[in-house]
């Protein structure tokens, strides 16, 4: 019986062909279904993938011939023109309102007024000048055909101070205007009195040849920039176009550049002409408490309520987005990248989340495809065993076209998530700029001058991650253009705005040529 039990129990539940095999059911092959489930599998990614690297393939960088630009001499004397227009310390500052430093200011621009007169003779006498606002100033070269919308050339006169304590770290004074070593130095040469000046050589040259535009130019200077605009410059002359019922058929101010490694892996120059530009929202987060002495606090205080509030709001960014004018520049750059890149910008229907890693791998990749989170001021108890009866936090945030101010700051209420931190903005909100074409005429004389002037470059329309006074003439003009005719590395994109600004005289001299041309392609 014992014999027969166990021999039952051996062969209880196993299949007739095991064998006695207790791994039967994990070698046996796959049933027919399964395997022609598994072929298919196998077939549709192969499939998928033979569509991935179809599609990178047929990204290649378009042919394109241009005609060389036209003779032209850069009138001489110009680098020490713009040399001269540096020295004069054009300088905004929306902190300094005291009766002194006003005065000073309009001494500075009056100065710089007189330059710009003294320097230009045939534009001051043949073009008609307006000063608008303040100090903004608009020159009108009048075309032969009043039916043809305006050219527009953009440029403001002011720049940023110099940081009180740096001076000693310029190689050149801020303001010497010197020239050395192959560059103008001093504040103001890459933002913004190259463009300034360039635009006027050019003209001042032309006028020289007797050139005659068929389109009207004008030249467009503010003088606020640096503080926004709006308090009179760019605002001035888009209210004095409106008023006359002026509409431009292309506006061209600063913001893109010639770039190199802009993009990793493209090796060519890459010429990123701004097509929009980000807006711009300030939010501050507010939390009150009773005071006191620290030594009995409650739970938490107000600067602790505001802290975890701009914590939660820091580490909650708003959704990345590869569409509009982020879409259009990885669609002009892709086919430089190197294949695997390729792969990843050509499918992103496929890839999305990889190419989101991708662009945020570093602050400036991240900026062109989300609206940005910039915890930059927090402000408590001035003691540091007081408790503070008022705490804030104020958050920066530039805006993507698409994201509206009061959808932002509806984001901003969900993520502080707490009813004790009151969330308010500060100052006007600014919505991000339209987004200009990537094609037609307009467009069409800008790239093509870049192509003239910079051999080789890739031109590509990008998004601006700052501001420009561009922003003021998307209510009265379809192509807003932003873009200076230099070579820009990192390290020059930090001289703007810091120590040992500086623009090399070759540079200089190609974005006078760069103007002129412009004004023979777009409005001659």
């Amino acid at each position: 019986m014992g014999s027969r039990f166990r021999g039952n129990d051996d062969s209880m539940g196993r299949h007739p062909r095991a064998g006695g095999d207790p791994s039967f059911a994990l070698s046996c092959p796959p049933s027919r279904p399964v395997k022609r489930a598994l072929l298919a599998l196998a077939g549709l990614a192969a499939a998928l993938l033979l569509v991935c690297v179809v599609r990178a393939a047929r990204l290649t960088v378009p042919a394109v011939t241009v005609p060389p630009p036209a003779p032209f001499t850069v009138p001489p004397g110009a680098v020490e023109r713009l040399a001269a227009s540096v020295r004069i310390p054009t300088v905004s500052s929306a902190a300094d309102t005291a009766p002194a430093a006003v005065a000073r200011r309009d001494s500075a621009f009056a100065r710089l007024h007189a330059h710009l007169a003294a320097s230009f003779p045939r534009v001051h006498a043949a073009l008609r000048r307006e000063v608008l606002g303040r100090h903004a100033l608009l020159y009108t070269w009048p075309g032969t055909d009043p039916a043809l919308g305006p050219l527009v050339l953009m440029a403001h006169q002011d720049v940023v101070p110099v940081e009180p304590g740096t001076e000693g770290a310029w190689q050149r004074p801020p303001f010497s205007g010197a020239v050395a070593g192959g560059f103008v130095w001093g504040r103001g040469t890459l933002d913004d009195k190259h463009n300034l000046m360039a635009h006027l050589e050019a003209v001042e040259a032309l006028l020289a040849e007797g050139a005659r535009p068929r389109r009207t130019v004008l030249l467009a200077f503010g003088d606020d920039e640096e503080i926004g605009g709006g308090a009179g410059g760019a605002a001035a002359i888009v209210a004095r176009l409106r008023a006359a019922g002026v509409r431009p058929w292309l506006v061209v101010d600063e913001g893109g550049a010639v770039t190199q490694g802009l993009v990793p892996g493209v090796a060519r120059p890459v010429a990123v002409v701004g097509v929009a530009e980000k807006g711009y929202l300030t939010v501050e987060l507010e939390a009150r408490g009773a005071g006191g002495h620290s030594s009995a606090p409650p739970r938490h205080t107000a600067a602790g309520l505001v802290a975890r509030a701009a914590a939660r709001v820091e580490g909650s960014p708003m959704p990345a987005r590869t569409d509009g004018a982020a879409r259009l520049l990885l669609d002009h750059v892709a086919p430089a990248m190197p294949f695997a890149q390729r792969v990843v910008v050509a499918n992103r229907w496929l890839f999305g989340p990889v190419l989101v890693r991708m662009l945020g791998a570093t602050p400036s990749g991240d900026a062109a495809q989300r609206t940005t989170t910039a915890v930059t001021m927090l402000e408590g108890s001035p003691k540091d065993n007081v408790l503070p009866s008022r705490a804030r936090a104020v958050v920066n945030f530039r805006l993507m076209p698409g994201d509206a101010p009061d959808a932002v700051l509806a984001h901003v209420r969900r993520a502080a998530d707490d009813s004790a931190v009151r969330v308010r903005a500060l100052g006007t909100p600014a919505p991000a700029s339209p987004v200009s074409p990537d094609t037609g005429a307009a467009w069409g004389a800008v790239a093509t001058t870049v192509r003239q002037l910079f051999p080789g470059a890739l031109v590509a329309p990008y998004l601006v991650i700052g501001a420009t006074d561009a922003r003021f003439f998307a209510p009265i003009a379809p192509a807003v253009y932003r873009f200076s005719p230099v070579p820009m590395t990192p390290r020059d994109l930090e001289r703007m705005h810091g120590t040992n600004e500086r623009v090399a005289v070759e540079d200089y001299l190609r974005a006078v040529r760069f103007s002129a041309q412009l004004v023979r392609n777009a409005a001659m």
